[in-house]
This record gives structure tokens, sequence and C-alpha cells, in this order.
């Protein structure tokens, strides 16, 4: 089982939404801290409400291949923190190719977390789900 097939699995056993928040919460906790060096103006994702930082890491590889991309994230706000390990879940190990077909915001909505985010958090969701699309892009151009 992939981890975010465990957190939506997790997802639905948890009714209340009040239980969700508090698992959002939880899962940002287990994030692993970003070193200070990392939280950069270059690794700020524009857009979001909170500080979010997100580093993409890439094999240095030839030309035309389609790399395997992992990413590191941070935020300063502990519900924030949870929807940045939600996203890496999501895009964390995976092809560059399968990374800008994927849209994150289909799995919030199959969870039903994004009509109770509130409009900034949504906007800020966004905006790192396509600064991921978007390196990954990079990523097969290069």
């Amino acid at each position: 089982m992939t981890p975010i097939d465990k957190i939506i699995d997790d997802f639905a056993f948890l009714e209340e939404w009040e239980d969700r928040y508090r698992y959002v919460i939880e899962i940002g906790k287990a994030l692993p801290e970003m070193p200070e060096e990392q939280r950069t103006a270059e690794h700020k994702v524009q857009g979001c409400a909170s500080q979010v930082w997100l580093v993409t890491n890439a094999p240095d590889v030839a030309s035309g291949a389609d790399p395997v991309l992992t990413f590191e994230g941070e935020s300063d706000a502990h519900i924030v923190r949870g929807l940045v390990a939600i996203v890496l879940a999501i895009y964390s190990g995976k092809h560059a190719s399968e990374i800008v077909k994927l849209d994150a915001l289909d799995v919030f909505g199959k969870i039903g977390l994004v009509e109770h985010l509130s409009a900034q958090r949504a906007n800020g969701l966004r905006s790192m789900v396509k600064r991921i699309r978007e390196e990954a892009a990079q990523q097969l151009i290069a």
C-alpha cells in the first residue's frame, strides 16, 4: 500500500471533520523537518498564506529521460504542514511524466477535504500542486 493509499483509507474511517483535521495535523507532525538552509526564497511557494517551502529532488540524468522525482516540504502552520505531507505522499517517488498528468486536487476531492478548506488554504494547495507539476514538466524538457 502506498503512503497516499493509506491516507485515503484512514480518511474513510474518520466521519467527523474535527477528527479529519486532527488527522491532517498528525500527518504533518510526521513530516521530516526541512533543514534551515533549504527554507529560502527560491524554495518558498508563492500563493500560500502560510509559509510553505518545497524542494524538488531529481537525479542527474541525461536529457530526454523521465526521472523519478522526490519532494521535501515544510510549513509553519499545522494544518498546512499536513496538507504538504499529503501532497508529497501523492507525488514523491513518481516519474515526472506521471506527475504532470496527476492532479492532487482530485485526491483531495476524493477524501472530501477540498470543500472544507478555507479559500486561502485551497489557493495555497493549488499553488503547491501547480509548482510540483511545473517542475516535473521542466524535468521532461531539460
